[in-house]
């Protein structure tokens, strides 16, 4: 049997996930379907995806209803709905868990992103999340804000497994690296076991091209080139970080990479692509995070890949940022400017969710 495309990224030694998940998904057969088929090896979930869903009336008014009868609020409401969600999906997805000896398998689900500025908040809810779940497939979100670097270090040294998100740069990569190095020595020093412990580092792409190109002339030969850019040297320093005595320390007594996700890479702009941040970031040891668009891109034939591709043109890359700067982009104000409108766009999908919650709740009980 010919492999998919989309399957085609493991024997390059990178995994598809779907960035993508509600409960029509998971009773009509669709995820299981991506991967038996696709070869799908995790899922990440947000409140943009789940509001859709809701407002749409696809599966969920019998539980909405059963909430409310049980006097539950519109957030408790909210949890009960996704957690239900990610236990399906995470129950699904164990076998791929067991076959890859706890390396892949993952479906993340991600704290209040209210919570993106409030480090013990962040803290008690990953744990919360983390024990409410109970399934050693799931990842907690926590957003890579200077204010959640010491809830992410905490949390993996509670032995929790963490989906850090919205990470743009390279020195804030850098800073989550660290965190979770730090997290494993202090779980190993409490007599843990690192090999139990799953992170993955979600570096986002596409966005960076759509702030940098509107900072630039329509004619600029510089559009649509920071964010593969950007990416490849983020690879190259997770490379760099992930070797050395002290990674070396870690990784003998069983400790996992924490690979880079490529995170947001449906394309933006029709004039680039449909698959090029896919296409582009071919990497052993990484994920991608495909989105519906991106899936179909694929299954129609779009694109050209090959093995390693994340790891080509470093010169180039690097020149990249340096021709950008030339230019007068301030390079770590779009960094800036993404990872603050990031999160305002996380913490208003979240609100609109729990509208939506409210609004389907009633009209289902009346």
């Amino acid at each position: 049997m010919t492999k998919s495309a989309i399957a085609r990224l493991d024997d390059f030694g990178q995994s598809p996930w779907y960035d993508n998940l509600a409960r029509p998904l998971i009773t009509g057969g669709g995820l299981r379907k991506l991967v038996d088929e696709d070869g799908v090896r995790g899922v990440t979930s947000n409140p943009t995806i789940l509001d859709k869903a809701i407002g749409a009336g696809e599966g969920y008014d019998e539980q909405l209803a059963e909430c409310a009868k049980r006097g539950l609020s519109i957030e408790d409401t909210y949890w009960e709905v996704v957690l239900d969600d990610i236990v399906s999906a995470a129950d699904l997805l164990r076998p791929v868990f067991d076959d890859q000896h706890g390396g892949d398998g993952f479906v993340s689900v991600e704290v209040a992103p209210n919570l993106a500025k409030d480090t013990a908040g962040t803290i008690e809810a990953a744990r919360w999340l983390h024990e409410r779940v109970d399934r050693a497939n799931v990842m907690i979100k926590i957003p890579g804000t200077l204010e959640c670097l010491p809830a992410i270090e905490e949390s993996i040294a509670a032995g929790i497994n963490i989906n850090v998100t919205l990470i743009f740069s390279l020195d804030r990569h850098d800073k989550v690296i660290d965190a979770y190095l730090t997290g494993l020595e202090r779980f190993v020093a409490g007599g843990g076991d690192p090999s139990t412990v799953a992170s993955v580092a979600s570096f986002f792409v596409s966005r960076v091209d759509t702030e940098t190109d509107r900072r630039l002339p329509e004619d600029s030969a510089l559009r649509g080139k920071a964010a593969v850019a950007n990416a490849k040297l983020a690879y190259e320093l997770f490379r760099a970080r992930f070797s050395g005595s002290r990674w070396e320390a870690l990784a003998a007594k069983g400790a996992r990479l924490q690979r880079p996700l490529w995170a947001s890479t449906s394309t933006k702009n029709p004039a680039y692509p449909s698959t090029v941040y896919v296409d582009e970031l071919i990497g052993r040891d990484t994920v991608n995070t495909l989105a519906p668009a991106s899936i179909e891109s694929l299954h129609a034939g779009e694109g050209n890949r090959r093995p390693d591709t994340v790891s080509e043109g470093l010169p180039d890359a690097a020149r990249v940022m340096v021709q950008l700067a030339t230019a007068g982009i301030d390079f770590d104000d779009v960094t800036d400017t993404l990872e603050r409108e990031g999160v305002d766009s996380f913490a208003a999908s979240f609100t609109d969710a729990l509208g939506t919650i409210e609004k389907r709740r009633a009209e289902v009980t009346s």
